[in-house]
């Protein structure tokens, strides 16, 4: 199983960097994900996304389908690949601390 290791915590993580076991995940590991996908300073509106789809993983054991997070966030796709630049999937999740998303998001 792949490790990385960011600012002197190891993370036991999938081949794609996404946590191996979500229940690990706090703000301070969103922070330290965020690094690997370009992102050095989580905003209220990176964490309004985060939280997002944080929250619905945790009620519905999946990721949500793109048009409901931008919907229930308010905040348009592009906006989205702004604040995440690999996209809602490979990044907003991965710092959600989710697992990597399949057909969802």
């Amino acid at each position: 199983m792949p490790s990385i290791e960011l600012n002197g915590t190891v993370y036991s993580v999938d081949e794609n960097g996404f946590l191996e076991d979500p229940k690990l995940w706090d703000e301070r590991v969103a922070a330290d994900l965020a690094t690997t996908e370009g992102v050095t300073g989580l905003t209220e509106e990176h964490w309004r996304v985060v939280r997002y789809l944080r929250e619905y993983w945790l009620s519905h054991d999946i990721a949500p389908m793109v048009r409901k997070l931008c919907k229930e966030t308010d905040t348009k796709l592009a906006r989205i690949y702004e604040l995440f630049p690999s996209g809602p999937a490979q990044g907003a999740c991965k710092v959600a601390g989710l697992p990597k998303p399949t057909g969802c998001v």
